[in-house]
């Protein structure tokens, strides 16, 4: 195999395979990046044996020596990454002996046989639905931030799918905070759900461009195709809780607040929260919001308060600041809508104004405070 590019373009495509490659393994080959040449053209690839990404190069692969090697990923990314933008040649020979040649110098390292590497899964696509990375990409940065990271609950490990012919959903809940995001561009001709893991959904948001996507779901595994690029991975097979039954519907306490005020005063009231707990307090009356935390073991405390628009009876809650940080950090519009019951039950939060095509809703679970008895 031998062929000529621009060492920003061939370091850009294996870095976009690169984040399936384990640091350290039990199969020293896994630890490489996957060269083969592919319909005259040059493909990438590499696995965990979870998690895998395609991405394919147009350059013109010369027919020499081995037309599949595995090179080592981290010298090869290391070097390109040391190197100016300039024309580089890769070449493998038989012997799998890999040479970087540039007009500077020439960078020589041993690789595998590329018949040695596992295979990837190749799936069906008779199940796919046409989207876009763009819309993708929302779904997972807007409830990323919910998933568990609890190995004795992983189907919650995950951000779950539920995709009809009029809309799609992706949620995502560690038992403390939960995200649903109804989007109705996102849609299949069949019903169906499926669990991806947290890190292949990571890793899709990074690769997916704005252009259209195809989401292949087949025997256990998801694939999302970019085009050139293609991310696959293991689902998670277990059955996802009813998230349904947790979101208090009779809220008869709304408080609607400007999300950038409310968030800037929770981070600074945290400072003085419990190391322990990380708890605040909010007090709820009409027109305002009072924000408070204390430190009883550094003897410290801290209150804000906050304008807002309340409907209903006053009402004390306690939450975990770092939780209610991240579902206010998650709200586009200008204002936020707080919709509660009662103390003990979780606290609802949506946009005042929902994005066209899309409603999301947030819950956040309180923390018992001592004023409740």
């Amino acid at each position: 195999m031998k062929f000529a590019a621009s060492s920003s373009d061939l370091l850009k495509a294996l870095q976009t395979v690169n984040g399936a490659v384990p640091t350290k393994h039990a199969l020293p080959i896994l630890e490489c990046i996957l060269f083969e040449e592919d319909a005259g053209g040059l493909r990438l690839s590499a696995t965990d044996l979870e998690i895998s990404i395609l991405q394919r190069v147009s350059v013109d692969v010369v027919a020499a020596g081995s037309s599949r090697v595995a090179v080592p990923a981290r010298r090869l990314i290391d070097t390109l990454r040391a190197l100016p933008d300039l024309p580089v040649e890769f070449s493998a020979d038989d012997e799998y002996n890999v040479i970087l040649t540039t007009d500077r110098g020439e960078y020589k390292m041993v690789g595998y046989d590329g018949a040695d590497y596992p295979a990837l899964p190749e799936l069906s696509e008779t199940t796919r639905i046409e989207t876009t990375g763009e819309l993708l990409r929302r779904a997972i940065q807007k409830t990323n931030f919910a998933v568990s990271k609890d190995a004795l609950r992983p189907a919650m490990m995950g951000i779950f799918f539920q995709i009809t012919g009029s809309s799609g959903r992706a949620v995502a809940t560690d038992g403390r905070s939960l995200v649903k995001l109804t989007l109705s561009e996102l849609t299949s001709s069949e019903d169906i759900e499926f669990i991806v893991p947290e890190k292949a959904m990571v890793l899709a948001a990074k690769v997916a461009t704005d252009g259209a996507c195809g989401l292949i779901v087949d025997s256990g595994y998801a694939g999302f195709d970019f085009g050139a690029s293609r991310v696959l991975t293991r689902l998670i097979d277990e059955p996802y809780p009813n998230y349904q039954a947790v979101i208090p519907v009779d809220n008869d306490k709304r408080m609607t607040v400007e999300r950038d005020a409310m968030l800037a005063a929770a981070k600074r009231v945290a400072l003085y929260s419990s190391s322990m707990t990380n708890q605040i307090r909010l007090a709820v009356e009409n027109g305002r919001v009072s924000i408070s935390a204390e430190d009883l073991e550094r003897s410290s405390s801290a209150h804000e308060d906050v304008l807002c628009d309340y409907e209903g009876e006053p009402l004390v809650i306690g939450f975990n600041a770092q939780y209610l940080t991240e579902v206010l950090q998650n709200v586009d519009s200008e204002e936020v809508l707080f919709e509660f019951s009662s103390p003990n039950r979780a606290g609802v939060v949506t946009p005042s104004e929902q994005k066209e095509g899309e409603v999301m809703m947030m819950l956040i679970m309180p923390v018992m405070l001592n004023t409740y008895a």
